[in-house]
């Protein structure tokens, strides 16, 4: 199996970049969440200091990257991945690359689409694809609710994720930022995330990839739904959906560990 990104349409434009690190360090590329953003990654961040040269991008329709045409919406998850997989193809070298949910998903079609650009694979509760071409109500009301997309008022949505979450002020300040610059009518007709491989997909993978999840994964593929020994599953106690941020220090040492291993 392999993911097909020759009938996506071709993305008109950049997408917004954010770089950090040591250039002359490894590259790692970041693919965050929906309604997050290239800049929602600050304890990482700050965990790896120069030890990383990081891309972090901002998808398409959220943070400061270009918002969907018309014409892209119907083929919005293709899209998404010819942006993420011309973003590969831009890097000198060989990258790590991780993702987080939807961009678990997209990293995960990224390096089916170009194994030969990335050294290896990290997936934080990645996203499961329903199929569909449509917005699908239960997956849009169960992924935005956890992702809180709408906050009417800041100050009191910050107090409370302090109050009901582990995050740390840094991941809550970078949280409640990118809420308000997410493109709106793709929330409302493009969240729909194509191909339903999934066990398919994690079998067909051909770089060293390490899959993170919190103990309750309703996302995740099945244990018993392939055979694939370059897939490396770690379960992180007391996480949700968001391991890196309900539990950075099992998170850091689980990546950290992983990607050490493949660096040479």
């Amino acid at each position: 199996m392999s993911a097909d990104v020759t009938g996506a349409l071709t993305p008109t434009d950049a997408l917004a970049v954010h770089r950090s690190g040591d250039p002359r360090a490894p590259t790692v590329v970041l693919v965050h969440g929906l309604t997050d953003s290239g800049t929602t990654w600050p304890d990482l961040l700050a965990h790896w200091g120069d030890r990383y040269h990081v891309v972090a991008p901002d998808l398409r329709g959220h943070g400061s990257s270009p918002r969907f045409t018309p014409e892209q919406l119907p083929q919005a998850p293709e899209v998404m991945l010819a942006d993420v997989v011309a973003l590969l193809d831009a890097q000198p070298a060989p990258v790590f690359l991780m993702g987080h949910s939807l961009g678990g998903l997209l990293g995960l079609r990224a390096a089916l689409a170009r194994p030969e650009k990335v050294r290896a694979l990290v997936v934080e509760d990645p996203a499961k694809p329903t199929g569909v071409r449509t917005p699908d109500p239960q997956f849009s009301a169960m992924m935005l609710g956890q992702t809180h997309v709408v906050i009417e008022d800041r100050d009191a949505e910050v107090a409370r994720m302090r109050r009901e979450t582990p995050w740390s002020d840094t991941e809550i300040d970078a949280w409640a930022a990118t809420r308000a610059d997410v493109d709106q009518e793709y929330l409302r007709v493009g969240l729909f995330l194509g191909d339903a491989a999934w066990e398919e997909a994690f079998g067909a993978l051909q770089v060293p990839t390490l899959l993170v999840l919190p103990e309750e994964a309703p996302m995740a593929p099945r244990a018993d739904g392939f055979d694939n020994p370059l897939v490396r599953t770690v379960v992180v106690p007391g996480a949700g959906h968001c391991v890196r941020r309900d539990q950075p220090d099992a998170f850091h040492a689980a990546v950290d560990g992983f990607l050490a291993e493949h660096a040479a």
